[in-house]
């Protein structure tokens, strides 16, 4: 029988557990900093679907002791990621009580957003499932993040992906799609990224 791909460990999984990350997506967020200079010391972080925690800990390192990581996930992080600048909450992103509490840590120089919907194999359902997410994180956005802040969701490709990145260029003085090289090649997943975000307007 054919073994399915996302079960091989290829070479990013692996590089993955040789350097101490739970996941291969960290490779996906050390490509877009590097390209758009995402994450800066001293910066307040919040980082949505957080679990295992691959984003959390490239952060961290990132953050190297100064400023603050907020993370949240329904489901918990690796046992290994302890930090005295990490604040986690296990619970659902769309849950009033949860958005207060992030709230109080903030506001935010930069929102990382990784989470990905519960796959059904359907892409129909699953790119919907996934658009519900980005509707989430963009909320966060613009509710949370400090004017000039950064931002980078994932998205599955679909008919959204232009939807989504115009009204990102509304919040956003640069907002682009981008597919790092650590995707699957197979997977329909991309990223969209907005740049320096617009003061709001009382």
């Amino acid at each position: 029988m054919p073994t399915n791909n996302y079960e091989k460990p290829d070479f990013w999984t692996q590089k993955a557990f040789n350097e101490g990350y739970p996941a291969r997506s960290v490779y996906k967020l050390k490509e877009i900093d590097e390209k758009f200079g995402m994450l800066k010391k001293g910066s307040s972080i919040l980082d949505l679907g957080a679990a295992p925690g691959s984003w959390t800990i490239f952060a961290l390192k990132t953050l190297n002791g100064t400023g603050h990581v907020t993370a949240i996930d329904l489901k918990p992080l690796s046992k290994k990621i302890h930090d005295d600048n990490l604040t986690f909450f296990q619970g659902d992103l769309t849950d009033s009580d949860f958005r207060t509490e992030i709230k109080k840590n903030g506001p935010y120089d930069t929102i990382i957003c990784d989470a990905a919907p519960a796959t059904t194999g359907n892409k129909v359902v699953d790119t919907a499932r996934s658009s519900g997410l980005v509707e989430m994180a963009i909320y966060y956005a613009q509710k949370m993040l400090k004017p000039g802040g950064n931002f980078v969701v994932k998205i599955f490709q679909n008919g959204d992906q232009q939807s989504f990145l115009k009204s990102l260029r509304s919040i956003f003085t640069q907002a682009k799609g981008f597919k790092p090289k650590a995707c699957r090649s197979e997977s329909f997943e991309t990223y969209l990224v907005g740049l320096n975000k617009k003061k709001d307007e009382e």
